[in-house]
């Protein structure tokens, strides 16, 4: 479906009443793009940073306010707009600076993202493991099993380095008859694929409700809800799950924070599979795990990622 896209330039004092008067005229959605949020974000201890693209650190003064609209309603609704926001700069007296409110128009595919999407992603082969879109047509062949994923929801699908790794030593270190726990499920990939290759129950966990309803989704399309159970939970909070394996593809920083829950939560001899590290906070993720005496079983790496392997 086509929109058109607003962009108004303007500040950081601004924006918040540029938004609120973009909200009045639709309900497609209103983005804002200010660097200082960037910043904002980097000095908050709450929240964890492995790496960041150097092209966001750039300053920006611009603050780019963002709004959509349906095409035969653009030319009247953006109008409408503009005349409010220059009334309310006016009701300001001066006292907050609105910038240049310079706006550009242009046309948009709300759904050319899926599009791209379902053009570059064809079945992927991880050992015994296929993972197909689910809008193909795949028959298994030998022993293989196949996990289908949804085309609308981009959590993991299989080609990122860190997902290959987990998904190949699940298969090397999983038992028939396994308990399993899929930490940061995304896409439900890990988890999904423990089900299809004999685990007994998986349990997958996810902080965000979009990934929940996608694992869920991926789940009944490849035949395995009645051996997984999906919640939305941060981390192991409020688990009391002993798990065989547990899988746990997320950034250093978080895993960090699993530790001392994904240690109880592992039956003794059960094995813990973690990924998501760069090579600079591979010895802090290493140091925090063998400090709980977890056993360093193997250390993977594919490109500038790594996967670890321990054993309780």
């Amino acid at each position: 479906m086509k929109y058109i896209e607003l962009t108004v330039h303007t500040t950081t004092e601004a924006a918040e009443i540029i938004s609120d008067v973009m909200w009045e005229h639709t309900d497609l959605g209103v983005t804002v793009c200010d660097f200082n949020d960037i910043l904002a974000l980097q000095r908050d201890s709450t929240v964890f940073w492995d790496y960041m693209d150097e092209a966001v650190e750039t300053p920006q003064k611009d603050v780019l306010v963002k709004c959509f609209f349906p095409p035969e309603e653009a030319e009247q609704k953006i109008a409408a707009v503009m005349r409010e926001i220059r009334t309310r700069m006016q009701l300001c007296g001066g006292e907050i600076d609105f910038g240049t409110l310079d706006e550009t128009k242009r046309e948009i595919d709300g759904d050319d993202w899926i599009d791209v999407w379902k053009k570059h992603f064809r079945p992927i082969h991880i050992g015994k493991i296929v993972v197909v879109p689910e809008w193909i047509s795949y028959s298994e062949e030998g022993d293989e099993k196949t996990v289908s994923l949804d085309s609308s929801m981009a959590f993991g699908t299989g080609e990122h380095e860190t997902t290959r790794m987990c998904v190949e030593l699940l298969q090397e270190y999983l038992k028939e008859g396994d308990v399993v726990l899929d930490v940061g499920c995304g896409s439900g990939i890990l988890g999904i694929s423990a089900a299809k290759l004999g685990a007994k129950l998986c349990y997958l966990s996810d902080l965000d409700p979009i990934a929940v309803k996608s694992a869920e989704h991926n789940a009944l399309k490849s035949g395995v809800s009645e051996k997984v159970v999906i919640s939305q939970a941060n981390l192991l909070d409020g688990s009391n799950l002993k798990a065989d394996l547990i899988l746990a593809n997320i950034t250093a920083e978080v895993l960090s924070l699993l530790a001392p829950s994904a240690k109880n939560a592992l039956k003794e001899g059960g094995v813990l599979i973690l990924s998501g590290i760069i090579k600079e906070r591979l010895g802090f993720v290493k140091k925090t795990y063998s400090a709980l005496g977890l056993t360093l079983l193997k250390e993977r790496n594919e490109g500038e990622w790594y996967a670890l392997v321990y054993r309780n």
